[in-house]
């Protein structure tokens, strides 16, 4: 992954710097920040860096001080307002509208099995549609299969708040968050501490570990790497010192 070009909104994307896929019949993927113009006009709606994956074939751009914008197949972790006949309407972010999470969304759910979500429940879910004049769509089951993929309510832990930046590099496999996200937080603390965690392209993070210190410790490391743009080593260093004040 590259993110070598700075964009600011309007501009129009280069056919030159698009990714080039090693399998040609693997389309073409926009994510946040672009619009595509028939018949073939990229342009940009956002400010910040190009990001490129030609492995994926595709290209979006990163906004690390953003808002964030509900967008089709985010990953989110959603937090459950009220619930009326067929939904839970569920926050993404105080700025955003509230999200509709049918009450069958969920892997093997039945009018009579479904989970029964207070409010303010936990849901690790993914937008399934997004649009400027309808309210998001959220599912905790993958729409092909219906199997939930790790989606679904999020029992005890606690939430931290992220970048846009660091829950995209959060997102990113395991093996590529070093070499493409320069992360090696989370390989550090797994070393040294059992937890589970959850991602939102939301800018939230959902951890649980075994005790409360342990959980408040995985979840300040992340925001001090992501609030000091800490660099490997220091990532390291961080990891040593909180795990010693346990």
């Amino acid at each position: 992954m590259t993110a070598d070009h700075v964009v600011l909104p309007g501009q129009t994307i280069s056919s030159d710097i698009l990714p080039i896929p090693s399998n040609p019949s693997v389309p073409l993927k926009l994510g946040p920040g672009l619009r595509h113009t028939l018949p073939s006009t990229i342009t940009t709606t956002l400010a910040g860096s190009l990001c490129i994956d030609h492995k994926k074939n595709a290209i979006w751009v990163e906004n690390y001080n953003g808002r964030y914008t509900p967008t089709p197949h985010d990953l989110v972790i959603a937090t459950v307002h009220h619930s009326s006949t067929d939904y839970h309407h569920c926050s993404l972010t105080p700025h955003t509208p509230l999200a509709q999470l049918p009450h069958l969304a969920f892997e093997n759910a039945t009018k009579k099995t479904r989970p029964q979500l207070a409010p303010r429940s936990l849901v690790y879910a993914k937008v399934v549609a997004a649009s400027r004049h309808l309210d998001p769509e959220i599912a905790c089951c993958n729409a092909s299969t219906g199997k939930a993929d790790g989606m679904g309510e999020l029992k005890g832990g606690m939430v931290f708040d992220v970048s846009l930046g660091m829950a995209r590099r959060l997102l990113l496999l395991p093996g590529r968050q070093k070499e493409d996200g320069g992360l090696v937080v989370l390989d550090e603390l797994a070393e040294k501490l059992a937890f589970e965690i959850a991602v939102g392209r939301n800018g939230r993070l959902w951890v649980k570990a075994s005790t409360v210190r342990e959980t408040i410790a995985v979840g300040k490391a992340v925001q001090e790497t992501d609030k000091r743009a800490l660099d490997l080593e220091e990532q390291r260093k961080l990891v040593r010192k909180l795990v010693l004040q346990i």
